[in-house]
């Protein structure tokens, strides 16, 4: 049976340590430059908060199945868009620019995650719970970035944390690739129990016919014990027949 996968590393994934900056960022931006009662900061602030502890969230998920993981973290990649929409409507409605991929103000912003890897070089798809990182290293990546996040433009702000968003949303789709080869090629703890609990299931079937009066055969085509059923529908209704224990997968039949 497969172990319980160690989790609890999310604090160590770029990832969560991009969308931590944007959350912090988001908060901020919206004090200083959108009406704090508005329905609008209500959501820009709910989406950068979904994008942080949604991938906590799935992480911790992770450990007993790959497919609530990957559901998780698939919420937060969409929070992010939707936090992303935000920030350029507020540009485009404000009649303020939008930087393009190749402005120097956007390489700037983009090299200081380079720079934050070189002052944090821990392994940052580490699942171990042990020596977790306190706020401290998130204050010290917000240090950095903060000429940016706290600039008294409010346009250079806006660019600034769409960058990140970028940036985050890059990481979230590498994330996810992985979590999609993880779910076909095994799955988790779930998946794997569920496997295991059919098998089981199966098995006790096939004990079951072993034991009654008529010997269990193999299923010609798969090669799986066979077991009584009994027809519910159509012009055979309430007679028994063989059919493969390893239904749906299998589908034979024999008569008895």
């Amino acid at each position: 049976m497969k172990k319980l996968r160690p989790t609890g590393g999310y604090r160590k994934l770029a990832s969560f340590q991009t969308t931590t900056l944007i959350y912090d960022a988001t908060v901020a931006f919206c004090k200083k430059f959108i009406d704090p009662y508005s329905r609008t900061t209500d959501q820009m602030v709910q989406a950068a908060r979904s994008g942080r502890q949604n991938i906590a969230e799935g992480n911790r998920a992770g450990s007993t199945s790959t497919h609530s993981e990957l559901k998780l973290t698939n919420v937060a990649r969409a929070s992010q868009e939707e936090l992303l929409l935000d920030f350029e409507d507020y540009l485009r409605q404000n009649d303020l620019p939008l930087w393009p991929k190749d402005a120097p103000e956007a390489s700037q912003v983009r090299a200081l995650a380079r720079q934050c890897q070189k002052q944090d070089p821990s392994d940052q798809t580490d699942q171990s719970d042990l020596n977790l990182p306190t706020d401290a290293g998130d204050r010290a990546r917000y240090t950095l970035y903060r000429p940016w996040l706290e600039h008294a433009d409010p346009a250079i702000r806006a660019n600034a944390i769409l960058c990140l968003i970028h940036q985050a949303n890059f990481l979230l789709d590498k994330q996810l690739i992985a979590m999609e080869q993880a779910f076909v090629e095994g799955g988790g703890y779930r998946e794997t129990l569920a496997t295991a609990r059919i098998a089981k299931r199966n098995q006790d079937r096939s004990d079951q016919t072993d034991s009654s009066d008529h010997k269990a055969p193999h299923c010609p085509a798969c090669g799986r014990a066979m077991a009584i059923r009994t027809a519910k529908t159509g012009a055979n209704q309430g007679s028994q027949f063989w059919g493969c224990t390893g239904y749906p997968d299998c589908k034979q039949t024999s008569a008895i």
